[in-house]
Formats: structure tokens, sequence, C-alpha cells
């Protein structure tokens, strides 16, 4: 049986934290459309019998009506298709969802809280889906196959071996416990970095988000593509983002003005299908205002810049120095040097150096 695998969509994401620049939500919001619409061509052209969408295919707090209406027009598109849903923490089948206020097409299954069974002519599906933002326990351990001659597979959002506090939160699953029970494909979703193909005959597989999320995202990002026979599983990724997220690194230490960092920014070598952040190291002489920055700079395709320089090195030797930029550095030096002084007022000093150097240059 031919199946693709999906999870982790976050579909009306606001992607706030991702860029200095307005428009890349809504530019990032429509390269989601596209990816899955990529699915659904996908399935179409390989008469592909199964759909498995393994949480958060869209986030609860922002999620649009018309984005749902979207996302069920495409599903029509693929009647042959079993369509099969567990939510997860950012789309839990909580009252007010729209997993329980949504008339969906007739092809798609949405899993609850309570692990259930679909038998199909070529395999038995299981599925289990959050019926909060938190689960600590989907009651997997105490569930048992009730056919095991038969294709078996389940559908379930969750951290595999977590141990931390947060992991537990998010329905931590013991990876021996979960092979044991003798499923012969188990569909996760949860983790956006891809997992699959690193074991012989894995079972256990996480596709990652179907495109990235941000710059803690890095490499290809798409769908599981599979085949599976009892005792035998064949997996493709597929990718589907076209988007790449980068990092580049600018030294600013031999830097005397924004000027020049500007033009040092402007001269990077960046493709067209690069969204870029900027982390900016050394020793800064001038003060640098981010996103100001980010407004004079010409490649659109750089979205984020973080100052991680420190304050210019030299200030005890130009101290030293008898002219009134000496002067006023002693000064700002000595306040930097009180007692029991707060991190916010250093850090509001050392900006009051940066204006001060550049206002004496």
């Amino acid at each position: 049986m031919k199946f693709v695998h999906i999870a982790d969509m976050h579909f009306d994401s606001p992607f706030i934290n991702l860029s200095d620049r307005e428009t890349l939500g809504d530019i990032r919001r429509l390269e989601q459309r596209k990816a899955f619409k990529k699915v659904i061509e996908y399935i179409k052209q390989n008469n592909i019998k199964y759909l498995f969408i393994v949480g958060d295919l869209y986030d609860h707090k922002y999620i649009k009506k018309t984005t749902i209406e979207y996302i069920n027009n495409l599903f029509r598109e693929i009647p042959e298709t079993q369509v099969f849903i567990a939510p997860g923490n950012h789309d839990p089948i909580i009252k007010n969802s729209y997993y329980n206020q949504f008339n969906w097409n007739k092809n798609v299954k949405i899993f609850n809280s309570k692990i259930e069974k679909v038998e199909t002519e070529e395999a038995n599906i299981y599925g289990f889906g959050f019926s909060d933002f938190y689960c600590t326990d989907s009651g997997i351990e105490n569930f048992n196959i009730e056919e095991s001659n038969k294709i078996n597979i389940l559908e379930i959002h969750g951290t595999i071996d977590g141990s931390n506090i947060e992991d537990k939160q998010y329905n931590a699953i013991s990876k021996k416990m979960l092979l044991e029970k003798g499923f012969d494909y188990i569909a996760m979703g949860h983790i956006h970095k891809k997992f699959y193909n690193t074991d012989l005959e894995q079972k256990i597989v996480y596709p990652g988000s179907t495109i990235s999320l941000g710059f803690d995202e890095i490499g290809e990002h798409g769908m599981i593509v599979g085949n599976i026979e009892k005792g035998k599983v064949e997996l493709e990724f597929i990718p589907l983002d076209e988007e790449e997220f980068i990092e580049k690194e600018i030294e600013v230490t031999d830097l005397i003005s924004k000027e020049e960092l500007i033009e040092k920014v402007n001269d990077l070598d960046i493709k067209n299908n690069q969204y870029i952040k900027i982390i900016l190291k050394g020793s800064r002489k001038f003060e640098i205002n981010t996103y100001e920055i980010i407004k004079l700079v010409e490649n659109e395709r750089i979205i984020k810049i973080k100052d991680k320089t420190n304050l210019f090195n030299d200030l005890e030797k130009m101290s030293n120095s008898n002219t009134l930029k000496g002067l006023f550095i002693q000064k700002m030096l000595q306040k930097l040097k009180e007692e029991n002084i707060t991190e916010e007022s250093k850090v509001e000093i050392e900006k009051a150096i940066e204006v001060g150097l550049e206002a004496l240059e």
C-alpha cells in the first residue's frame, strides 16, 4: 500500500519572530499553501490512496476559516484518497476547534483522544489525537494490536524517549515500548526535523515540518512517500519547500561606521531561494540599530539581523587621551564601574557611549 505522510504544516502561523520585515509572514503563509498543493498534486498523479497528517496541520490560535475551507477544498480534489488526521498540540480537537465545528469532506477521518482503529482493505489504521494543548498520557502503553497478520499503522503526535519536563508535556513515548507493539509503520509528528531511513526497516518516522518555520529548522523540508507490504517498508523523502534559511556572520571589528556595515551587507552573495539571517560579531565602534539597518540594505532576502557584538574594547586606552572624547569616555567608564549597577543600566550606558562616540567623530 502506498501513502504520503506529512506533519507540522502549521497553517496560518504568524511567523512573528522570524523576520524584521513586515511582509515575510504573509509570504511564508502563501508558501505553505504552495507546498500543500504539491502534496495534493503528487497524490493525484501517483494514485496514492492514503494521506497521513500527523498533528499541527494548523495553529489553533491563528487559523482562519477561509484557510480551513482552502484545505478542505483540496481534499475534495482527491476523493479516492483516505485522509487521516491525528491532531497535535497546536491543533488539538477541543470543543471550539475546526475539527469539531467544520463539515469536513467525507474522505477525511479525524482521530480523537481515544485510540481508534479504522479498517481498510489493505490495513488497519490506528490513530490518537490531542484533546488539549498538552498531553502527558496517550494510553498507547496499554494498547494492543488486534490483528497482527494484517498491516497495522499508527498515527500519533509526540516525542520519542522524551525525558525532560517539556517533552513530557507533549506525549513522550518510549521507543522500545512502541516497537514492541508490533506496528508495521508508526507515522509521527511534533519533531520538525525529518527522521527516516536511519535504521534498517525503520518503522518510527518523522517527516519533519512540511516547510521550514525559521532559522532553527535548516535543511530540506517536505513529505515522506512510502510503500508498505507486510514485513517490508520502503520510504522516500520528497522536498516541498523551495526556500532555504541560511545564517551568515559579519565581523564588524574593523568597521568604523553604519554606512560601512551596510556596504558589507550589500556585498553578500545571496541566492534567490535563500532567506538570510545576519549575525553581527566582533567589537563595535558605533551604534548599531538592526531595525534601521535592515531598512537600508538592498536585498530583501535579508530578513533578520542579530547584533551579537561587544562595545569597542579599546575604551580604556581611548580614555587616556586628553581630548573631549577621552574625557567623555572617562566619565562613562566611571559610571560603568559603580557598585551595585544593574544590567539594565549597563546596557543604557554602553548605548550612550556608542551614541556619544559617533557624535564626537
